[in-house]
């Protein structure tokens, strides 16, 4: 019996995915539909590498099953913004020098954008609750937090 196809809508766009409902969203992102800005991280839903927004709040897309997000809207970071107008996470985050091996930075500005929608004026605690399961090994911490209170402020 062969596969059923089923939609997702991602970054505003509708596509239909042949692949069985329990597939990872990681998986279908990637490997699918070429988006390399969430990331294979553990694979457990730990470190934050493969952040994604679904109805506007963050999850983990290598823990999500496909059919788990049917009918529900899809934002990775190549949603967001674009190289010539960068969403203000992300302009706030390369105005900060937010980066160093960037690995970790998919999940922190998808957790910025969702901290953002839901609380407008974060206090120093809610940024770092926010990005409290987000690992980063490089050591970009300060920066990182500089640039979460700048998109703040933008």
């Amino acid at each position: 019996m062969p596969t059923p196809s089923l939609p997702l809508t991602v970054n505003g766009q509708t596509f239909a995915i042949q692949a069985a409902p329990e597939t990872p969203l990681l998986y279908i992102l990637r490997n699918d539909l070429a988006l390399n800005g969430p990331k294979y991280g553990c694979g457990l839903g730990e470190c934050g590498a493969c952040a994604v927004l679904v109805d506007d709040q963050i999850a983990r897309a290598c823990t999500v099953p496909l059919g788990a997000v049917r009918d529900k809207k899809i934002v990775t970071l190549e949603g967001l913004g674009t190289l010539a107008a960068p969403h203000p996470v992300q302009a706030a985050f390369i105005a900060q020098n937010a980066t160093q091996c960037g690995y970790c930075l998919n999940g922190m500005i998808i957790a910025t954008v969702a901290l953002l929608h839901h609380t407008p004026a974060p206090t120093e605690s809610d940024i770092r609750a926010a990005l409290r399961h987000h690992l980063c090994r490089c050591g970009a911490h300060m920066e990182i937090l500089a640039a979460v209170r700048a998109a703040a402020q933008s």
